[in-house]
């Protein structure tokens, strides 16, 4: 587990200088705020679920590198963050096995996303934790900014409209995201539909 720790804390810095100087910083969302969000996540689900010290790691090192992609592309940003990874990891005394969790956790998180494994469903539940949140309105105004910015939507789009359908259409993967977030995920769907917060 050693090699994992010794990786992992190298890659915190690697990834932090990643978002600050190649990835767009016009990106409110895809940034290194949301990066160390569904770290920290991770570990909190992961720790709920059970999981191993060794597992957590490889849950940190895919949540670490999960969105680094967005430095060259948006589109298949997430083999992108694969890519990354592996440059990364090359010469680093990580297994193959350990690679190709951690790639496969980093793919998982792909719209739609469906994982197939326990780590897989963590980091998947980690990076859309935010649906049932408190602050999800202050980061969903985030992701409508940088949608906006890179033409992906316009601002005749129905916003909430889009959002109420992507929520409707989320589930939880994790015992622990479904215990702890379906009610605050649908208060947020009834509080889109109410037009109470932020219509656009």
């Amino acid at each position: 587990m050693e090699n994992l720790l010794n990786f992992y804390l190298k890659s915190i810095e690697r990834v932090k200088l990643l978002f600050e100087q190649e990835v767009d910083s016009r990106f409110e969302y895809h940034n290194l705020r949301h990066t160390l969000d569904v770290l920290e996540k991770a570990e909190s689900i992961g720790r709920a679920e059970g999981v191993n010290d060794s597992d957590i790691l490889l849950l940190k090192i895919a949540a670490l590198f999960h969105d680094t992609g967005f430095a060259s592309t948006r589109k298949n940003h997430e083999e992108a963050s694969v890519q990354n990874f592996l440059h990364e990891a090359k010469g680093e005394s990580l297994s193959e096995h350990e690679k190709q969790i951690i790639c496969a956790c980093i793919l998982a998180t792909c719209m739609p996303q469906n994982p197939k494994s326990p780590l897989e469903r963590i980091l998947c539940d980690a990076d859309l934790d935010y649906l049932g949140r408190e602050d999800f309105f202050e980061i969903g105004d985030k992701l409508y900014n940088e949608m906006l910015y890179a033409g992906e939507i316009n601002p005749n789009d129905a916003w909430n409209e889009l959002q109420i359908r992507f929520l409707e259409n989320h589930q939880y993967k994790t015992d622990y995201s479904k215990s702890s977030r379906k009610k605050g995920l649908e208060e947020n769907i009834q509080l889109l539909k109410q037009g109470l917060r932020h219509s656009r």
